[in-house]
């Protein structure tokens, strides 16, 4: 495998770092209002749900393994938020999928000093909206059956102990597809594409996708993953995807 975890995992930090730059500001400003929106909403409703969710996983668990209750209520837990987190990122990406593709363009300008001939402005990128909502769906499709197997190990009995590593692995590997598509669309690269570059760099990648999950599953940190995630992840595409 190659990459580095360690080095994937700052891009986030270096992407925001980047999102106060004067270039930048006008198309961070509105994902970082939609996301304010979602979240905000979304955030305590699926809050209120988490204790019972989590009570239910654990009623799977036979008595003999009950001392572990104490270990498994905050993996559990971390699990859900994870998956939440990923979720109510799709869909604030999927409304601010045109604002987030000019934002990734205008970020790789901003580092490479070359001009990205994509969406030429934002007419162009809000026309450009079908196809970008049809471009997020495609990644909820590939995220679904994934998901379906690590819950369905959730509620057999011993293996759901290993289930909220594979909800972060899950949630990593997804959140990396998710950013690092931006960038290469803008470059007219296909899905399958964005796959193979991700999993040619792979530990670059996850250790990119593990934060995005982490941070995106923090109340209020989480309004500002989205910008952060997508010039951290145009970063990575062009420091180690692009010639890959």
């Amino acid at each position: 495998m190659e990459g580095n975890v360690v080095t994937g995992a700052g891009y986030l930090m270096r992407g925001a770092k980047m999102l106060t730059h004067p270039s930048l500001r006008l198309f961070v400003l509105i994902p970082l209002l939609v996301n304010i929106l979602i979240f905000g909403s979304l955030i305590g409703f699926g809050l209120s749900y988490l204790v019972d969710i989590v009570d239910s996983w654990l009623s799977w668990i036979p008595g003999w393994l009950g001392f572990i209750e104490w270990l498994l209520w905050p993996l559990i837990g971390i699990a859900v938020s994870l998956v939440s987190g990923y979720l109510f990122t799709a869909v604030a990406l999927i409304i601010a999928s045109p604002f987030n593709a000019l934002l990734a363009e205008k970020a790789e300008e901003l580092v490479t000093g070359k001009p990205v001939d994509s969406l030429e402005g934002l007419g162009a990128a809000l026309l450009a909206v079908p196809r970008g909502i049809m471009r997020e769906l495609a990644k909820l499709l590939y995220y679904v059956p994934m998901a379906a197997f690590v819950l369905l190990v959730s509620f057999i009995p011993v293996a759901n102990a290993v289930a909220p590593f594979l909800w972060f692995l899950l949630g990593a590997w997804m959140m990396s597809i998710q950013f690092v598509d931006y960038p290469m669309d803008n470059h007219q690269l296909s899905f399958a594409d964005v796959k193979e570059a991700v999993r040619r760099r792979r530990l670059s990648s996850m250790g990119f996708g593990g934060v995005v999950a982490l941070c995106a599953s923090i109340p209020i940190v989480n309004f500002f993953v989205v910008p952060s995630a997508v010039v951290g992840a145009t970063l990575l595409w062009c420091d180690e995807l692009a010639g890959s």
